[in-house]
């Protein structure tokens, strides 16, 4: 590894502390907080880039939510030839179609349970074993423990597919209009509890049209809003009851618990162990955290699940009538496998409940007889013949692989499209997606997974409202969340095939759960491993990097090079150099295809600052259309988690309007600050996913607690043909690939797929 000419190496790195008072930026929210813990509060180190990341999080979170009313057509829309939502808006509409699922499950729960009620029945059964538990009617282990029910045939897969649809330009979503009724009330209870006005708006987009009257009954429901801390809500809360409320009141307790168990999803945990969440209320001045926990649970604030172990001792005893030798209990040296207690929302409950039976379903339902042995012998790779030949067998597939393996999906799609079948292939984004079109051939095989779903692009949906096709190969994978992943499977017909293929080593999903590897856990299905390595220099670092080994690799055509730096001010002016100058004229990318990587917004040089140095050198203006000019370069969040870069080329009275990827896009200007933000530099997170000609990992002696392998992993593969590591850190680099693995995410998808009926599976 070298250095370009011209670049003067630094000698060491020291560190500078992170922009502690920068606002939440909802435009970078889908970066998820990393290496921190769950259940800690974390406003006594307001330093962490982690608790800055989480904040965006939750802002964006909140305003994917409030976007739109919400639709109970979702799937039958997507049929319709010129669908009226926005990619965006149909993506979210989906979701919450899902959350309606949970409210019309909590309004019915005392309702007795059909047998075999489907996704209904197993959610109703969760809340009935809460309450048998609390009760003291039956051990938890009683019912979770019991066999899943077997799978009903849900709908016949479609004879025959709508042809395709053209796209149709995208509009960034509106927030759902409230009433001016309902903001006054809100603004009226917020001032008179002492918090801003400038909180009506989230607050009634949060609560609903009845917010102030909510605000007013149980002031704690102002955790709800984005941004909203405790000790704020504890404020609002004395301002409005007085001497009526206390640390230990019922309303505030249960906020709390709400408030851990969301602050927990924004890591990606669906779930939280129980006394993780208790250590949480206890910093939180909560006298009895366990029944604090107990009254969270009967107020159906959370769920409760036991996970692991066999039935209680003391049920055992009175069953079996098994003793010791003395009579005094079941045998002392008989093993007993440890039970953990976990806590969860509802959402993401049904969310996991509902893809693990989908995923079950999709593994029973498939013909297994398909014979595609001459296809797969004129495979292009051995690794591509062994993922058609699995795929013929089987009705879901794990493909795991590096960046040259997306080679052997696009394969597989042209073979079942050459066997008369509907095949497609799903992207995380846009860049992605064109990828995926290069390597099939064939552009209308290819779809960005929030197009398929919004109807926007792919084929549509049949007249049952399933996704019209026989073969989807979901590329990324691992940037799938547990609730997108969700409403994939539930929009794909019975004897339909799925195929998740990702790299393992790249960072996770910005959303709550880890779908891709709770599957490859699980071995629920096959897995196909490619064999195929990426190519060249930087191919040769990012393999070392993903087994903890930060190699020094031969780069005669400085593919790979690294720029020492001794201040994130330097930082800064080294990345400059190297988009404006270095980089074009050594390779002759242009500064508009380098993108900058750095680890977080904040910092002395994290995205913000960076973002602001390479506007004034590469597209220096007065920023008049709130804060942009024609020509900058920009990342817009069009919903939680996805970032699509695009270019501003004009504002009017309608809003700004950005051409991203060649599709023209139009914010409205009340969204502009919230969901869009410049674009030269990226977090990791943001650009995961995507590729570049060139890519600078910034990495600052601040950055180095952000460090992790993954992290690494993602950043230095987004280059194609050169990387530069503006390298501040010292030996935190090397520390971090070689010891700081991914950070676990607590999760239940892996034991509910484990649990159910698989008969084809792999073993």
């Amino acid at each position: 590894m070298t250095a370009l000419p011209g670049e003067t190496p630094g000698t060491g790195g020291t560190d500078t502390p992170q922009d502690a008072v920068s606002p939440p930026d909802e435009a970078g929210a889908q970066e998820p907080a990393a290496d921190a813990d769950p259940a800690s509060d974390g406003a006594e180190a307001p330093d962490s880039p982690s608790d800055a990341a989480e904040g965006e999080a939750a802002e964006a979170r909140a305003e994917g939510e409030a976007v739109g009313p919400a639709s109970t057509e979702a799937e039958a829309a997507g049929a319709s030839p010129a669908p009226e939502l926005s990619e965006a808006q149909a993506e979210l509409a989906a979701q919450r179609e899902l959350r309606e699922r949970i409210e019309q499950r909590k309004a019915a729960k005392d309702a007795p349970i059909a047998a075999g009620a489907g996704l209904s029945g197993t959610a109703a059964d969760l809340l009935a074993a809460v309450r048998a538990v609390e009760s003291g009617e039956k051990a938890g282990s009683a019912f979770f423990a019991s066999p899943a029910p077997a799978q009903a045939s849900r709908r016949p897969a479609p004879v025959a597919a709508q042809p395709p649809r053209p796209p149709v330009p995208r509009t960034a979503p509106t927030p759902r209009t409230a009433s001016p009724e309902a903001l006054e009330a809100a603004r009226a209870v917020l001032v008179e509890g002492g918090a801003p006005e400038a909180l009506a708006h989230p607050a009634v987009g949060a609560l609903g049209e009845q917010a102030g009257e909510l605000l007013r009954t149980d002031p704690w429901q102002l955790l709800a809003v984005p941004g909203v801390r405790p000790e704020q809500a504890d404020g609002f809360a004395r301002a409005l009851l007085g001497a009526d409320c206390g640390p230990d009141d019922g309303r505030r307790t249960a906020a709390l618990v709400g408030w851990v168990l969301e602050r927990a999803a924004l890591q990606g945990h669906t779930a939280l162990d129980a006394g993780a969440v208790r250590a949480a209320l206890a910093e939180r001045a909560v006298s009895d955290p366990d029944a604090a926990v107990r009254e969270a649970v009967e107020e159906g604030v959370a769920l409760l699940f036991q996970e692991g172990g066999d039935e209680e001792p003391e049920e055992t005893e009175a069953e079996t009538g098994e003793t010791d030798e003395g009579g005094l209990g079941p045998a002392a040296d008989t093993p007993r496998e440890p039970v953990q207690v976990l806590l969860g929302l509802d959402r993401y409950a049904l969310a996991e409940e509902s893809l693990a039976d989908g995923l079950a379903r999709l593994v029973n339902t498939c013909e297994k007889a398909a014979d595609w042995a001459e296809t797969a012998a004129a495979a292009p790779s051995p690794s591509a013949a062994e993922l058609i030949r699995t795929t013929a067998a089987a009705g879901l597939v794990a493909h795991s692989g590096g960046e040259a393996a997306r080679a052997e999906p696009a394969a597989l799609i042209a073979a079942a499209r050459g066997l008369g079948l509907r095949a497609f292939g799903a992207a995380h984004s846009e860049d992605g997606r064109r990828r995926l079109a290069a390597a099939t051939g064939d552009p209308d095989t290819a779809v960005t997974l929030a197009g398929l779903l919004s109807g926007a692009q792919g084929p549509g949906r049949d007249e049952d409202g399933a996704l019209a096709l026989d073969l989807l190969v979901v590329l990324d994978a691992p940037q799938l969340d547990v609730e997108g992943a969700a409403v994939l499977v539930e929009a794909l017909a019975d004897g339909a095939r799925l195929v998740l293929s990702g790299d393992p080593g790249v960072l996770g999903s910005a959303g709550a759960g880890r779908v891709f590897a709770d599957v490859l856990a699980a071995r629920t299905c096959p897995q196909v491993v490619s064999r195929t390595p990426d190519p060249g220099p930087i191919g040769e670092l990012v393999s070392g990097i993903g087994i903890g080994e930060l190699n020094q690799v031969d780069a005669p055509g400085k593919e790979v090079v690294i720029v020492p730096v001794r201040d994130a001010g330097e930082a800064v002016h080294r990345t400059v150099q190297l988009v404006a100058d270095s980089v074009p004229r050594a390779f002759s990318i242009p500064a508009d295809e380098t993108q900058v990587i750095t680890v977080g917004h904040g910092g002395a040089a994290g995205t913000r600052v960076l973002n602001e140095a390479l506007k004034q050198r590469l597209n220096p203006g007065p920023g008049r259309f709130g804060g942009f000019d024609p020509g900058d370069r920009v990342v817009h969040v069009p919903a939680p988690g996805r970032a699509v870069p695009g270019v501003v080329r004009s504002a009017d009275a309608e809003g700004l309007h950005l051409d991203c990827g060649g599709d023209p896009v139009v914010v409205p200007q009340e969204r502009v600050e919230s969901s869009v933000r410049h674009g030269w530099a990226l977090s990791a997170h943001q650009a995961a996913g995507m590729r570049w000609p060139a890519a600078v990992v910034v990495l600052p002696g601040d950055a180095a607690q952000g460090l992790s392998r993954p992290w690494v992993y993602t950043a230095f593969g987004r280059g194609e043909r050169h990387l530069s590591v503006v390298h501040g850190v010292d030996q935190a680099l090397p520390h971090a690939v070689a010891q700081v693995p991914a950070q676990e995410r607590t999760t239940r998808l892996r034991p509910l797929l484990e649990a159910l009926p698989t008969p084809d599976a792999a073993s």
